[in-house]
């Protein structure tokens, strides 16, 4: 098969056909272009030219994967991608933070790396990901030490595996990585192998339809050393993945072998996994890591300004710092939202500028119903609609009723305006839940110790 432009045309057709409802999709993609194609070791490299760094952001973190997936289509074997800049300018209206502000609409800290097609493979590690630049503040301090602990001795029977967890954004990455990076220095004959549980679920589903499940033990039992996987909270997508994974996991302990997982939650809160293999993720160290405080996070901004080469002043520091309140990787965003726009208008980085740039933002509540909600339903390992459904049984109507307060107490939103929210109550019940939430408080500790758990994880999105 030749790999052209006409090839690279005829991909961006038909990504426009099977995604039609996306208006936005041929603003973006029509200005890629592509600009060579060559191999690079055993794979080929597609290379792709994008106007500037705005463009180069957005493809990155919103097109990649489907562009990924459709040239997978097509071209069966091994390859990468990479987005170049080009130069060539991007139109955008002056004086439109608000542009930017739909452009990063998921933002999320980017290296723009090549995008390489390792369905074999394990994930690469990130070698800017390292214990010396992790900034450690109160939030973190434990898991940053239990970390280094491990990465200095791996395989120690009380610290594995080790289990870190937090909330979205909050650095769990990075200490995957970090630990990762440090291993391989230290101890180069150990073998190490990085993956999303996502990408490890999907492998061992390819395994089983073409009985490759010995070629897939093997990658992970016999050619691994230390094994380091993140996003484990969706290990209850799937049975059989689950007990094959944990099978791993006492293989690695039996053998003295490390794992480090990561997870958005404690191992009690995570959906449709089994008691045994509960207990198993309990069995080592668990640590969490915490949304920090505006002292810790006005040092990752300036580390992180240091790292982007932008002098700020101290005010714009900690402006930035006190509005980005659910986590690291929102805090990262926002000043690369402010570098992006003041490179693309040519204008000094001062207090008004970002104050006109992340305007909307600021205005933005730092939690939604629907979050909170969320939150309640993972926590009591019930259904987001048997909160609004009219249910009575008390396990629905105990978390309902919580979830209501917690709005109300975070949120400060109307009786009128919740009741909506839970399959259209009227205020006067909600008033009711309110109330008997705060009795159930004075009266009942295991109600206390969940509603002091769920006010927690709130607090550590919002700061406050």
């Amino acid at each position: 098969m030749e790999v052209n432009s006409s090839y690279w045309d005829q991909i961006k057709i038909q990504m426009k056909g099977r995604n039609l409802s996306n208006k936005s999709l041929s603003t973006w993609l029509d200005p890629i272009q592509f600009v060579e194609s060559k191999v690079t070791q055993d794979r080929l490299r597609f290379i792709l030219g994008v106007p500037n760094p705005l463009h180069q952001y957005y493809v990155v973190e919103n097109l990649q994967d489907k562009i990924i997936a459709e040239i997978s289509d097509s071209y069966k074997s091994p390859f990468e991608v990479e987005f170049v800049i080009t130069g060539q300018a991007l139109p955008l209206p002056p004086e439109s933070p608000q542009a930017l502000e739909e452009a990063f609409s998921k933002t999320q800290p980017a290296a723009y790396p090549v995008y390489k097609d390792t369905r074999t493979q394990s994930d690469p590690l990130n070698n800017e990901m390292s214990f010396s630049t992790f900034v450690v503040g109160k939030n973190s301090e434990f898991a940053h030490a239990a970390c280094y602990n491990v990465a200095r001795n791996p395989g120690a029977d009380d610290y594995n595996p080790l289990f870190i967890f937090g909330p979205v954004g909050m650095g769990k990455t990075h200490l995957l990585h970090a630990a990762g990076n440090h291993i391989r220095e230290s101890s180069p004959h150990l073998r190490i192998t990085y993956i999303s549980f996502e990408r490890f679920l999907n492998e061992c589903i390819a395994a089983m339809r073409h009985h490759q499940m010995d070629k897939f033990r093997l990658k992970y039992r016999d050619s691994t050393d230390v094994l380091l996987v993140d996003d484990i909270q969706y290990i209850g997508k799937g049975e059989a993945t689950q007990n094959e994974f944990f099978h791993i996991i006492n293989t690695f302990i039996d053998l003295k072998k490390q794992v480090i997982v990561a997870s958005d939650r404690m191992p009690k809160d995570i959906l449709n996994i089994e008691d045994r293999n509960r207990t198993r993720l309990e069995r080592g160290l668990i640590a969490d890591i915490t949304m920090p405080d505006v002292e810790t996070r006005i040092a990752i901004l300036r580390y992180k300004a240091e790292k982007l080469g932008l002098r700020i002043s101290e005010d714009v520091v900690t402006y930035v710092a006190k509005i980005s309140k659910r986590s690291i990787r929102e805090l990262e965003g926002n000043l690369k939202k402010i570098k992006m726009f003041s490179e693309l208008q040519g204008l000094e980085i001062n207090y008004d500028l970002v104050k006109r740039v992340l305007a909307q933002h600021e205005t933005q509540a730092t939690i939604s119903v629907e979050e909170i909600q969320r939150i309640v339903t993972d926590h009591f390992e019930i259904k987001l609609c048997d909160l609004k459904s009219s249910a009575r049984a008390k396990q629905i109507v105990v978390p309902r009723q919580i979830a209501m307060y917690l709005i109300k107490k975070f949120l400060d939103k109307s009786l009128v305006d919740i009741g909506k929210a839970f399959g259209g109550r009227d205020h006067t019940t909600v008033m009711n839940a309110i109330q008997r939430v705060h009795h159930l408080q004075s009266n009942d500790q295991d109600i206390f110790k969940d509603i002091e758990e769920l006010a927690t994880r709130i607090h550590n999105i919002t700061g406050v």
